[in-house]
């Protein structure tokens, strides 16, 4: 239950953190809402409480019928193979047909989830929120060669962006 409460808590940190911002980043012109559904991992962040500790860090996106997006956020306590510790949500678009800026809502907190840069074939995708105070660089595989890594960095520093403030998130050799 402490867990449970202590995530609470952050979702709703995170919600209040992103409602005004003096310069937020770009997001990109669309999303398929569908071709984004699957699975992501997670390569690098801005570090974050709620996911301190975490190795193995995915998240999968699947379109409802209601239009809403159900995401399962998941962490592997420790290590790549430690315990799964998941949190479920659901995201809504907030600038359709655009798709580009998300809400994404655990107990009953919405918090932005802005699509910043996105690779035209749906490989690897840069997220963020008004107060750029959180960065997350995803890919759909659990490991991103060097040359895209450096690609997608120097996409982020050209929206000024703190490249010294990511941290690479371990993940298991293959999926």
């Amino acid at each position: 239950m402490k867990n449970v409460l202590a995530l609470g808590m952050c979702a709703m940190i995170w919600a209040a953190c992103g409602c005004s911002a003096n310069n937020p980043p770009r997001t990109v012109s669309s999303v398929d809402l569908n071709r984004y559904a699957g699975k992501w991992y997670e390569i690098a962040k801005y570090p974050v409480s709620f996911e301190a500790g975490c190795s193995g860090v995915t998240a999968e996106y699947s379109p409802r019928p209601d239009g809403k997006i159900e995401v399962v956020n998941t962490c592997h306590e420790g290590r790549v193979d430690g315990p799964a510790r998941t949190i479920k949500g659901t995201a809504v678009s907030t600038n359709a047909p655009a798709n580009s800026r998300l809400d994404v809502t655990f107990f009953l907190f919405p918090a932005p989830y802005w699509i910043i840069e996105l690779d035209p074939s749906y490989q690897w995708a840069v997220v963020s929120e008004p107060s750029r105070s959180k960065l997350w660089i995803l890919c759909r595989t659990p490991r991103m060669d060097a040359a895209t890594y450096g690609k997608v960095t120097e996409l982020i520093k050209a929206q000024g962006f703190d490249l010294s403030r990511l941290v690479a998130t371990d993940q298991p050799a293959t999926p």
